[in-house]
């Protein structure tokens, strides 16, 4: 059975991307910090680990890129999930009686509209979104909410008070599944990797190229503050296609001769495309 760390409680939405991805057959661990679910891996004390790494609407998650580049992992799977956020209480606890709403960063990001239209409703920040929950029933809290999944409120014991809280209907977290191991993988796959140039004139339009040149397609480009070096960057990319073709190889072999730091995370199945309105929906 796999052992799959990721940080939360039991019904985050992280456990519900790796029941996604690899089904019921797996022992769910639940973490304190990203910082202890990336030890747990590479230590061999869990077998896998799932994290957050961009929302659709929040955007990306820049504590777990600079995690990704400190540990010797590999990436080998994504999910797309759906997010549908819940304002969660007490049994007992009516809405008008919310003064406090606790959730995750990320998650009170997703929200900040509705949020911002209830008057008089503190916001606070919390480690976790179906922690908010568990705290809550603990603390025997009868003023406040919080903000997470449905899963959460059945574990808990909890009640709804409001659904679909997010401000934008087509809300969706990119998940990454980590490994000590690398995949090879077959089908529609995806690459992501992470390089540092020269900060000279044409030095990014030229390690680029290489991709361009090939109609490789990138899916994303995010960059990173490089640490000691102000106004220098790493470029974390991915794009489609696997290690394994050889267009794709050359690509990253002609990067690397012209990049000043390079490492491939690793190629990996790709999610389904995600569309607009499509009706999928995560617990």
């Amino acid at each position: 059975m796999l052992r799959v760390a990721f940080q939360g409680e039991r019904g985050a939405f992280s456990e519900a991307a790796a029941l996604q991805l690899w089904g019921e057959a797996i022992e769910p661990v639940p973490l304190r910090s990203f910082e202890e679910v990336f030890r747990r891996v590479q230590e061999g004390e869990c077998d896998r680990a799932v994290i957050p790494i961009e929302n659709s609407l929040a955007g990306s998650v820049h504590h777990n890129y600079d995690l990704l580049l400190q540990h010797e992992l590999h990436i080998v799977g994504e999910v797309n999930l759906r997010i549908v956020h819940h304002l969660i209480a007490r049994p007992g606890t009516r809405l008008e009686d919310v003064r406090r709403v606790f959730s995750h960063p990320q998650a009170l990001a997703q929200c900040e509209q509705t949020l911002a239209a209830m008057p008089g409703v503190e916001v606070v920040p919390a480690y976790d979104t179906a922690g908010s929950v568990k705290m809550i029933r603990e603390q025997h809290l009868t003023d406040a909410a919080a903000i997470a999944s449905e899963q959460a409120a059945r574990l808990y014991g909890m009640e709804i008070l409001r659904s679909h809280l997010e401000d934008v209907p087509d809300n969706y977290t990119r998940f990454l599944a980590l490994s000590r191991e690398p995949v090879v993988p077959s089908g529609p796959s995806k690459t992501s990797l992470v390089f540092a140039g020269k900060n000279v004139p044409g030095s990014l339009f030229k390690m680029l190229s290489v991709f361009a040149l090939r109609d490789i397609d990138l899916t994303k480009i995010e960059s990173r503050p490089l640490r000691g070096k102000p106004w220098e960057y790493l470029f974390y990319l991915d794009f489609a296609g696997s290690m394994h073709e050889e267009r794709c190889r050359r690509a990253v072999e002609d990067l690397r001769e012209i990049a000043s730091f390079l490492r491939v995370f690793g190629s990996y199945p790709r999610a389904p495309q995600i569309w607009p309105n499509n009706n999928h929906q995560a617990l």
